[in-house]
This record gives structure tokens, sequence and C-alpha cells, in this order.
């Protein structure tokens, strides 16, 4: 789980790196699918990242908005800012968390329960689903994407 985390933040890195290449118009161009623009996803990917491990953890979870990071740089400053927390949920995490129960209340009012694994696999799978949504709009511009290739990294020799 750990390295999965590691990884979605060295391909987010990486992401970060390939919009450098691009105007700050192409980054807010709406496109189809996601949640509208390339930085508006990078955008969404940090703050759900960060939403999750905050209730997990019983904190409030105030959503911000995109209005006010309509920038690289700012999505960038945003991530650091979030990261130390949520890197620190992450590093900490043990088996004890696995089945550790979360009751969602939903807009309607029911309530849904997880296990607190249920919820961390599903942040990491929300950034490699808007990861092959940003691959699809890189071709779109015609840019070569960032690889999503685990192999290679060395994500496990360093970390496990």
């Amino acid at each position: 789980m750990k390295t999965f985390f590691r990884y979605n933040w060295m391909v987010r890195e990486e992401w970060y790196q390939w919009c450098e290449g691009l105007s700050e118009e192409e980054l807010l161009r709406t496109r189809t699918g996601g949640v509208g623009s390339i930085l508006h996803t990078l955008f969404h990917i940090v703050d759900v990242e960060w939403s999750w491990i905050r209730l997990l953890q019983g904190k409030t979870d105030f959503e911000e908005s995109f209005e006010d990071y309509k920038s690289l740089n700012q999505v960038r400053k945003l991530d650091a800012e979030f990261r130390s927390e949520v890197e620190n949920f992450v590093n900490n995490w043990d088996n004890s968390k696995e089945k550790q129960l979360f009751y969602d209340t939903l807009p309607d009012g029911r309530i849904v329960t997880d296990t607190w694994g249920e919820v961390i696999r599903h942040v990491i799978a929300h950034e490699i689903h808007h990861i092959g949504q940003l691959s699809i709009w890189a071709r779109e511009v015609g840019k070569k994407p960032v690889s999503a290739n685990f192999i290679g990294r060395g994500l496990i020799s360093q970390y496990e």
C-alpha cells in the first residue's frame, strides 16, 4: 500500500514537470471527461487524497476551491502543503488499521460503512484512474504522456 502511494507521488511529480511544457491556456482548456481540464484534474487528485486521509483521522474536511488554484505553481504549492499530513499518515500505516471501520454519512443521510483498507485503496485507485485521463489528453495535445509503468522505478528495492 505504501509503495503505491510513493508510485502515485512519483508519477504526479512527473506530470507536474510535463505540464511545464504547456501554456496556462492549454492546462485550463475544458476537455471531455474527468473534472474538466488538466490542471483541475491534478488539483482534484491532491484535494481528494488529502480529504480522505483527514476523514479517516476524524478531522474536518473542507473542500478547497479550484478557483483559488488556477496555476501549476499554486497546485504544486497546495500539494506540498497537504503532502506532509498525507505522508505522515501513510508512513504510520500498519495492518491494525486495515479493518478499522469508517462511517461515511451520505448527502441523503444514509450511513455507509467501509474499512480503512478499502478507503485507502480507493484513494490509490482514484489517482491512477485520473492519470489515465491525463494520458489521453496528452496525446490529444500531441505530446507523449508520462509513463505509468510501475516497473523500473525502483520502488520496491528502495522502500520495502
